[in-house]
């Protein structure tokens, strides 16, 4: 009889065969977009010069550039299981699978003497890498949104280690269910085993160190997730890894260092040991500078480009209601230094004179004030919100230097006020006009996971890690989650 692991394991094959297909199909299209965008779209030349003047049969070659170029993904592992639906990791191969094949195209070409047209190269490679990188991503939310609905596409997880550290493991694979992670049960310390059955939160403790292999075997897992304890030395790690051989189960481990992203990890074997080297935040330094440039130049330009939607929204705000067009509030940014946010006024003049009325209906913890049906709110004030165009004004932010596209969520001098000394590591870096919390559920956020999020992207943030991010934003913002 089929384990659930095993339909598992087969559903992700499957998977990952059809994501080749796709691959194959979108890597024809482009190879054969950029033949006729090479030779203006017309069916010949079918061919071109060689040093001895034979011709280049494309009809052969580019079939030939199609194979290639899948099979530069497969070696550089784009159809591994283990990456694909979550991560940067599966975009970096194929990306690097693509670049890669064009380079040594380019050179093979150059030292053989073969005119292949470096336009239809260009044009082709451009498309396709692009096209690639397109086709992955909706795969990858097909799969999410199946993650989502069940159990079918996730694996079973078993996880290990003392109690408190498998609570934080559960909770932290709970919190993206996407990412395929289903713990089912949970092998703790001997010592902490009574005799009737036990349970960690909802999650059903199965076994103990002793019983680890027996307690996967009866649940019908596929993953073995080690978390920290102090009875599992070095030699049981070890044994635990040679009684897993064979049985298709992966061993995991999960370091008690989390909210770490993985660039800034480096594993290295030290006297056999695989010791984990973490780099230091880099808060300032020519990437801060590229980030910098990047910032105010695009800010420019989408203020150039944003200009009629702008001069439409300011008309709008007049006929709806009295006050001001531009809302200024002051708020905290880089280094504890207040400056003045400028927003599309969405409330009523006197709005923060109704805000202690209001101050019980508060629906959401921490240090923020939300309210799903705010009545200070004007009604041109809920179309803007709904689609975060009150926050286009703060492109004037990031143009004179207050704030960046993507960053921290700019807080209230209040609220830095109430802060913690590792919330008030938020200050490191700019603020932003979106961030993880934008393209995490806004609102719908808890203080403290806004706070994770926020976090996380101090001690993480990269150039390609912005633009996911503002990729991110217009879905977030099409789709109106957590705004209110």
């Amino acid at each position: 009889m089929e384990t659930p692991a095993a339909r598992v394991r087969a559903r992700m094959r499957a998977y990952a065969r059809a994501l080749m297909l796709v691959d194959g199909a979108i890597i024809a299209l482009a190879v054969v977009a950029g033949y006729f965008g090479r030779f203006n779209f017309t069916l010949s030349p079918f061919g071109g010069a060689l040093p001895y003047g034979s011709e280049i049969p494309y009809a052969v070659l580019c079939p030939a550039l199609v194979l290639a170029w899948l099979g530069s993904v497969k070696v550089l592992r784009g159809y591994d299981v283990n990456v694909l639906g979550y991560g940067a990791d599966e975009y970096r191969r194929v990306t690097s699978g693509s670049l890669r094949l064009a380079g040594a195209v380019a050179i093979l070409a150059y030292i053989a003497g073969v005119g292949v047209a470096r336009g239809f190269l260009a044009l082709s490679f451009a498309l396709g890498t692009v096209g690639l990188v397109t086709g992955r991503y909706v795969a990858r939310k097909w799969l999410h949104r199946a993650r989502s609905r069940g159990v079918g596409w996730s694996r079973r997880v078993l996880v290990v280690g003392d109690a408190p550290h498998v609570l934080e493991l559960v909770r932290t694979l709970r919190r993206e269910p996407y990412a395929g992670y289903r713990v089912v049960g949970a092998c703790i310390p001997d010592a902490l085993l009574a005799p009737v059955p036990q349970r960690l939160g909802d999650v059903p403790v199965v076994g103990s160190f002793r019983s680890i292999l027996e307690s996967a075997a009866a649940t019908g897992v596929d993953t073995v997730a080690v978390t920290a304890s102090g009875e599992l030395t070095a030699a049981r790690l070890r044994r635990l890894g040679w009684q897993l051989e064979g049985t298709k189960i992966d061993l995991v481990l999960a370091p008690a260092l989390t909210d770490v992203a993985g660039p800034r990890i480096h594993t290295r074997p030290v006297a056999g040991l695989p010791l984990i080297h973490v780099e230091a935040p880099e808060f300032r330094g020519t990437r801060k500078l590229v980030k910098g440039l990047v910032d105010r130049a695009s800010s420019a330009i989408a203020l150039l480009l944003a200009l009629p939607l702008l001069l439409v929204i300011a008309i709008a705000i007049k006929l709806d209601s009295k006050g001001p067009v531009i809302f200024r509030q002051i708020r905290v940014g880089q280094g504890g230094r207040e400056f003045g946010v400028y927003k599309f006024r969405t409330m009523v003049v006197n709005a923060d004179e109704m805000l202690a009325k209001l101050a019980a209906r508060n629906e959401h913890d921490g240090l923020l004030f939300k309210m799903r049906k705010d009545p200070r709110v004007t009604r041109v004030g809920r179309i803007l919100r709904k689609f975060s165009l009150d926050e286009l004004p703060q492109l004037i932010n990031v143009l004179i230097g207050d704030m960046s596209l993507v960053g921290p969520r700019p807080p209230l001098p209040s609220e830095v006020a109430r802060y913690d000394g590792d919330i008030a590591r938020r200050l490191l870096v700019k603020p932003g006009i979106t961030g993880l919390w934008q393209v995490s559920g806004r609102s719908d956020l808890s203080w403290e996971d806004g706070i994770r999020l926020d976090l996380y992207y101090v001690e993480n943030w990269s150039l390609a890690s912005d633009v996911v991010i503002l990729w991110k934003t217009i879905g977030a913002v099409v789709g109106s989650r957590g705004a209110y």
